[in-house]
Formats: structure tokens, C-alpha cells, sequence
């Protein structure tokens, strides 16, 4: 994966899950992996000098602003951003579900995922080029009865990564949208699901790579992914 090498990747929630299967794979292929988490860091459990972290929240503002300015401090520069923190809560029933349910969600799968493209294409524009993917899931294509709001904040991140797309190729900015399908991660908790019918997040931080590694000129603009044990 020689297009890795010495690239430096900002990385929301790479602290467990998704983003630490794939901080370890970025590392692994010589990048350099910046972990912006809100609870656990990631350089608290793995020491590797390519390898930096900083507490903080993608919903505030103020975080989100000095967590990019410590990794251009650390590393000068941010060639990818990837949005993959997320949250997902219980609203089976819309009558039922709190407006601070709602709001918790909106503020980081939608709010969170704007202000971290936003600090990125501050540092991108002038370069013309750089890499911005998020990790929406296939909530954001189809539609779950027992998960209305979860889903209507990733077609909201959709639409947000689909309108910056078309904006930033004029720019030389890449724009990805990764939609794995449920995947077996502590996003779960301890709820009762089918998780041997879900993708594994190696499956998933594979995909990513696979998709960082490709040619200056290959943009993908969405790639849909599910287990197809989960399909049948």
C-alpha cells in the first residue's frame, strides 16, 4: 500500500471498533494515524510513533478546532480525515423517544461529521488535494422501523458527504462515503443481535484501505458493503 505511506490520517473514534481496526491497519501500511476520541485513547493502549491522540468531542466546536490543531502541530499537515465516530441509541418508538435522544445523535453523526469536514477542507483547499470519508453505514440507504431517528441522522451525513462531493472535486478533494452493514463492534452493547451474521471490523477498516489505496486519479464515491449471511 505504497499511496499510505507517510500520509496523515485524522481518525474520529479510532479508539475502539471500526477506528481501531483501521488505525492499526493505517499504521501497519506506514501512515500516520491521529485518534481524536471522546473517551479512551488509542495511544494509551498501542505506543507507536507514528501514533497521536487527543481527547475530545466532535460535537463541540472548540474541540474539534484544537484537536486539528494539535495534529498539525504533531504532524504538520492532514492528508485524510475520517469521520467514523458515531452514535447509535434506542428509539424503537418515535412517540416514546426524548428530544434529547434526537439531539445526542443528530449532534454526532451529523453535527459532528460538518465540523470536522470543515476544519479538514481549511487545510485541503490550499494544498488542492486531500481525502475526506465518512462512515454513514447502510442506515443511511435503507430505512429500519426500529431505528427511525439513527437512520435519519445518516441520510443526513449522506446528504451532507453528497453535496461535498460534487463541491470539492472542483477543489482536487477526494470524498468517500463507507457504508458498511451492521458490523460486530461495542456499538451494540449488550443488546441481543445476530452478530455472527454481521461484517467483522477488520472487514470494514479493509474496505477503507482499499479505497485510501487507490491512484491519485480514482475517486469512489460510495461503496455499500453487508455480510451476506445478514442479507439471506
Amino acid at each position: 500500500m505504497v499511496n499510505l505511506k507517510n500520509k496523515v490520517v485524522f481518525i474520529t473514534g479510532a479508539s475502539g471498533g471500526i477506528g481501531k481496526a483501521t488505525a492499526m491497519m493505517l499504521l501497519d501500511a506506514g501512515a500516520k494515524v491521529f485518534d481524536f476520541s471522546r473517551t479512551n485513547q488509542l495511544s494509551d493502549e498501542v505506543a507507536h510513533e507514528n501514533l497521536r491522540s487527543f481527547r475530545g468531542d466532535v460535537s463541540i466546536e472548540a474541540d474539534v478546532k484544537a484537536g486539528f490543531a494539535a495534529c498539525l502541530e504533531a504532524f504538520g499537515t492532514v492528508d485524510v480525515l475520517l469521520n467514523n465516530a458515531g452514535l447509535g441509541l434506542l428509539s424503537t418508538d418515535l412517540a416514546e423517544t426524548e428530544l434529547d435522544t434526537f439531539e445526542q445523535m443528530m449532534n454526532v453523526n451529523v453535527r459532528g461529521v460538518f465540523l470536522c469536514n470543515r476544519e479538514a477542507l481549511k487545510i485541503m483547499k490550499p494544498h488542492k488535494a486531500g481525502h475526506i470519508l465518512t462512515v454513514i453505514s447502510m442506515a443511511g440507504q435503507r430505512t429500519n422501523p426500529n431505528a427511525p431517528v439513527y437512520c435519519a441522522s445518516k441520510f443526513g451525513a449522506r446528504g451532507l458527504s453528497s453535496g461535498l462531493a460534487d463541491q470539492a472535486l472542483k477543489l482536487g478533494i477526494k470524498v468517500t462515503d463507507i457504508n458498511p452493514g451492521p458490523t460486530d463492534s461495542n456499538y451494540w452493547g449488550d443488546r441481543q443481535v445476530p452478530r455472527e451474521k454481521f461484517l467483522k471490523v477488520e472487514d470494514v477498516a479493509r474496505v477503507i484501505l482499499f479505497v485510501l489505496d487507490q491512484p491519485e486519479y480514482v475517486l469512489i464515491r460510495e461503496i455499500n458493503f453487508d455480510n451476506m449471511k445478514f442479507l439471506a
